[in-house]
């Protein structure tokens, strides 16, 4: 769900490079608690989010796998290059030479009136939080499920919602994954949830790009995969797959599968 923290009717900052070095640091103060990479520099906050909300939803009807890869280029803008996607040409720009994605078909969709009103029912559902969410304290930077706005309240960024037969539960923010696991066992408590580690070229191969947290979460380890691209952030390395290195730092273009 693509809740548009940023929109294409907001007023624009009275003095974009005060808030472009404002935005920064708080992407720095988030990267710190969740261990997340970020880049050196953020040269401009996204004008609007909902040009790159379209290109990910409309990668839902090409395959799972390619709205994942998507959504995670999509996300590398902003928070690895530090120029986020925030018109379709950037969008598109990102996206190029991204294998498994159909990029000309993503581009000819991303305006489709069905994808259009899918992400404007997400946007809408992001702003009527459940009472779960209203309800939720936690203690550190996240501590609250629900955000105030201009003319109303929305879900704090992200928030997951697991329902299932033992109720609903509310996990605004980034939470550590004991407590995904106990908000899973919650509300299916006769599933097992635990998964078993991936090898680190399968978990590579699958996302494209492995950040140090991905690594520890994915295979149980720290050891990333020989063949991997080592890139430095401000907020430590990313591993890129060779194929993604290529078309990543923009010096060519390759077809990867």
């Amino acid at each position: 769900m693509f809740g548009i923290l940023f929109d294409e009717d907001d007023d624009p900052a009275p003095d974009p490079a005060a808030e472009t070095t404002w935005y920064g640091r708080y992407i720095a103060d988030i990267a710190r608690h969740t261990r997340a990479p970020h880049a050196h520099r953020l040269r401009w906050v996204a004008a609007t989010s909902r040009p790159a909300s379209l290109a990910a939803k409309a990668a839902e009807r090409q395959d799972g796998r390619a709205a994942e890869r998507v959504l995670r280029r999509l996300r590398e803008t902003t928070f690895v290059l530090g120029t986020p996607a925030d018109t379709a040409q950037r969008v598109l720009d990102a996206l190029a030479g991204l294998d498994g994605v159909d990029r000309g078909r993503l581009g000819a969709e991303m305006d489709d009136p069905e994808v259009v009103a899918a992400v404007r029912r997400d946007h809408a559902e992001a702003r009527d939080p459940i009472p779960e969410a209203h309800a939720f304290r936690a203690p550190g930077p996240h501590g609250i499920g629900v955000k105030e706005t201009d003319d109303g309240v929305r879900y704090a960024l992200p928030t997951l919602v697991f329902s299932g037969p033992g109720g609903r539960v509310a996990a605004p923010g980034w939470r550590s994954v004991p407590e995904y696991l106990a908000a899973l066992r919650t509300v299916a408590p006769r599933q097992l949830w635990e998964a078993a580690p991936v090898g680190p070229e399968e978990a590579l191969a699958a996302y494209r790009s492995l950040t140090g947290p991905d690594l520890s979460l994915l295979t149980g380890g720290t050891t990333p995969p020989p063949a991997a691209v080592r890139g430095d952030t401000a907020g430590g390395p990313l591993w890129l797959h060779p194929c993604r290195y290529v078309d990543f730092r923009r010096t060519a273009s390759a077809i990867c599968r």
